[in-house]
């Protein structure tokens, strides 16, 4: 698609035309999928995701700047991006801290090297017999 077809659809998407918000979503499905696969193995069907991105996506279109010197899809990445993440963070009957998520990834990623290094899983007890009187 020529450049200024492509911005003639991304304005028509912004005044509402349905055809055209969904041609743009259709021609950057790879995009959108690209980043989906980031967040495959978080307990989630990996289609609710994507459906997330491309609510990402929609955001960006309707908030771009066609006179930006930027590409769509490239302005559009951080929107994809921070949709998920949201949606992963807030989604849960009980809402836990962003400070504590990272925790938990910083847990489990020391809980992975230790088993790789020394074979065996990380316990309390694994911990424990390093201490004195133990």
């Amino acid at each position: 698609m020529l450049y200024e077809n492509y911005i003639d659809t991304i304005i028509q998407a912004q005044n509402g035309d349905k055809d055209a918000m969904t041609k743009l979503v259709e021609e950057n499905q790879g995009l959108i999928w690209s980043i989906v696969k980031r967040f495959m193995q978080r307990g989630y069907d990996i289609e609710d995701i994507y459906q997330i991105g491309c609510m990402g996506f929609i955001k960006a279109i309707r908030r771009f700047n066609v006179e930006f010197e930027v590409k769509l899809s490239t302005y559009a990445v951080p929107y994809i991006l921070g949709e998920i993440k949201r949606f992963l963070r807030d989604d849960g009957p009980i809402k836990v801290s962003r400070s504590l998520k990272e925790l938990n990834v910083k847990i489990l990623e020391l809980q992975k090297e230790h088993l790789k290094k020394n074979n065996e899983e990380l316990t309390v007890r694994t911990n424990c017999k390093n201490f004195k009187g133990s």
